[in-house]
This record gives C-alpha cells, sequence and structure tokens, in this order.
C-alpha cells in the first residue's frame, strides 16, 4: 500500500489516538524528568562520599510580606521586636553555622533585617515555597556550602540545639540529602492541620507527612498511649540536592497535602530524622502572638 493510501486510511481513527497519544508523551516527559533529576541526586552521594563530608553549612531563614494566614507575619512584633529578628537572635547561637542570612522578595523586610544586623538575599517574588526560595539565595553566593538549613522564620523560640542537630544528622547520614526534626504531639493539637504530623521507620528516616493525625487507628480516636510525633519546620538539605529540588515536578501527595517535604520523599529521596524535646511554640495565625509573649514572660526572655 502506498503512503498515501496509509493516510488516507488511518484518518478515521487518529483523531480519536491523538489525545491518548498526548497524554503518553506528557506522561513520559515527566518521568523523563524525575528520572534525570534522580540520576543527578544519585551523582551528589557518590562525589560526598569521597570528598570531606559537608563541612560548610549555611543557614537561611525564608520571608515573605504575603501570607494567606496571617501577612506581614515576619514582623510582627514579639515583646518589642520584630518576629524575624527573634528567629535570627536564636539561630545566630547555632555553632554549626559558618553563615546566617535572611532571604526575601520584600523591601519592608529586608530592611528591617538590615536595621538589626542581618545579611540579607532580595529573591524573586516567584518562588512557590521556602526550599526553591533557599535555592534561589544559594545561586547568589560566591561561596560554595556543602548544607543549607531552611530555618523557619516563625519560630522565635527555636532552640539553637535544633539546629545542630538536624546538621549534624545529615552530616551522619551520607544516603539521606534532607534532614528535619520531629518532636511529641501534644493530644490537643492532633485534629489541628496547620501541625504536621509525621511517622518514621524503626532507622530513622521519614516515611510520611500529613496534616492529618498518623497513624489513624481503626477506632477513630487519638490513642493516649501513642508516641505521636509533630515536625517541626526546620529542615536542612544536601546543597547540590537542593539545585535538583526545582527541576522536580510537583508530586500528587505534595499537593494534596501542601506540603513541599512530599516531593522529597515521593521521588524516592531518603530524609532523615531527629526526635527532639521542644514546646513547638510557632506563630500560625495572630492568636498565636499573644501565647508566644505570654510563655517568654514566664521563662523571662527578653
Amino acid at each position: 500500500m502506498s503512503p498515501t493510501s496509509t493516510t488516507s486510511s488511518a484518518t478515521s481513527s487518529s483523531s480519536g489516538s491523538n489525545s491518548t497519544t498526548s497524554s503518553w508523551l506528557v506522561q513520559g516527559l515527566l518521568a523523563g524528568a524525575a528520572i534525570a533529576a534522580a540520576a543527578g541526586a544519585y551523582a551528589v552521594i557518590s562525589a560526598r562520599r569521597s570528598a570531606r563530608f559537608r563541612s560548610q553549612v549555611i543557614g537561611i531563614i525564608p520571608a515573605r510580606f504575603a501570607s494567606s494566614r496571617f501577612q506581614g507575619k515576619p514582623l510582627v512584633p514579639i515583646l518589642g521586636k520584630p518576629m524575624i529578628q527573634r528567629t535570627w537572635e536564636r539561630a545566630k547561637l547555632a555553632t554549626t553555622l559558618n553563615k546566617l542570612v535572611v532571604a526575601t522578595d520584600d523591601e519592608r523586610i529586608a530592611e528591617i533585617c538590615q536595621g538589626f544586623g542581618a545579611d540579607v538575599i532580595m529573591t524573586s517574588e516567584s518562588c512557590q515555597n521556602g526550599t526553591e526560595r533557599c535555592n534561589e539565595a544559594l545561586q547568589y553566593l560566591r561561596k560554595k556550602f556543602d548544607i543549607v538549613v531552611n530555618i523557619q522564620g516563625d519560630e522565635p523560640l527555636l532552640e539553637p540545639e535544633i539546629i545542630d542537630g538536624v546538621v549534624k544528622a545529615l552530616q551522619a547520614s551520607p544516603d539521606a540529602l534532607f534532614s528535619t526534626a520531629v518532636t511529641s504531639l501534644k493530644p490537643e493539637h492532633a485534629s489541628d492541620p496547620n501541625r504536621v504530623k509525621c511517622v518514621v521507620d524503626a532507622h530513622g528516616y521519614a516515611i510520611y507527612f500529613s496534616r492529618g493525625l498518623i497513624p489513624y487507628n481503626k477506632s477513630g480516636n487519638v490513642n493516649p498511649q501513642y508516641p505521636y510525633l509533630l515536625h517541626l519546620g526546620i529542615q536542612s538539605y544536601d546543597a547540590q540536592f537542593l539545585k535538583i529540588y526545582p527541576e522536580l515536578p510537583p508530586t500528587p501527595l505534595q499537593l494534596e497535602e501542601d506540603l513541599e517535604q512530599l516531593k522529597v520523599l515521593e521521588n524516592g529521596y531518603k530524609m532523615k530524622v531527629i526526635k527532639v524535646d521542644h514546646d513547638a511554640h510557632g506563630v500560625d495565625t495572630p492568636e498565636d502572638v499573644k501565647k508566644i509573649e505570654s510563655l517568654m514572660r514566664e521563662r523571662n526572655l527578653s
């Protein structure tokens, strides 16, 4: 049969198969991107094992003014000081950080931070989350760093020992590209979607994170005997993996839970988790400010 007659006889069926072909093509492209990123991450691990392991560490406090839940949160006063200053002062006490910067897309935040002595890196408004903001800030630095610590600006009472803990955990775990911290979940926070829960395996690696209670038993009730874990916002990354992270396509669980760390797990990378004693006094809503100030007064923290 001639090429012309083949095209003619196939015309009636080609329209029906176009959408299927396009769908498979898109899926193939996404899979290819994920595979390429995975290959890059594997190369990162191999190269790191033969070098002086992850010795240079930078802490980055990503901050944005526009927030759907609490606009202007980084600048809200906490006993007379902007919250981001409180966080910066705590982070400065960590012994593992070689450098500490604030990354923001807002001139108001930048001006305040420079006023109390912080180094500031201006980033674009297009960053989708704190991880992407950390990655962009890293590109502007001349010095090379091995580990990037993403320090949440809404944790004004974060202990510097927790920062040191996640750094040391990543340094001690060559098969992990990411580390974070958890603490005990209070029963009254079991159903709070702003309190992210975590489950880990027997070796201290993350299995899953959720805004719902996990694990969830068949009775549907909180088990007072079970040691539920609350995820703390701080997390650290291998610096080379952080460059790969934005190339990974968004994943279904990440989008459903609105938790950026799930993209790491869904792509098969290991995340080391440490458990710490911490009251987890993060600021998610305006009502949390009064709670923080009350606690600081009780602890005589100025």
